[in-house]
């Protein structure tokens, strides 16, 4: 075997590596999109079914006003809903809810690998 046969297999091996990498890479997002989502889901099933679209609504920036209009309540009622999200949250304000929602999704992510 000469030196351009071995060229063109090690070429091949680490074509081969580089792509079993990648398709490990692409599951690896995957199973981080899904551990975003199990996050949300388990962050909002504290909420009632009533209390996540409220608070769903909050997320997007609507304010009592808007959130009583969009699902035809009363605003005593939101302010209700609002105060019991707030409690089930612990939070102090929506705005810190609303915060602690979206620190699901900025979290660092864990190395997989350790570099010794």
């Amino acid at each position: 075997m000469d030196q351009t046969e071995k060229l063109l297999i090690g070429i091949e091996h680490v074509l081969s590596l580089a792509s079993d990498l990648v398709d490990e890479v692409a599951r690896l997002k995957s199973v981080e999109e899904e551990c975003k989502m199990l996050k949300e889901k388990v962050f909002m099933n504290q909420l009632t079914q009533v209390e996540q679209e409220v608070f769903a609504l909050a997320i997007d920036g609507h304010s009592i006003s808007e959130i009583q209009n969009l699902l035809h309540k009363e605003e005593s009622t939101i302010k209700n809903q609002r105060k019991s999200i707030l409690k089930k949250l612990n939070t102090e304000s929506m705005t810190e809810a609303v915060q602690q929602f979206q620190n699901l999704h900025q979290e660092p992510s864990k190395k997989l690998i350790r570099i010794s």
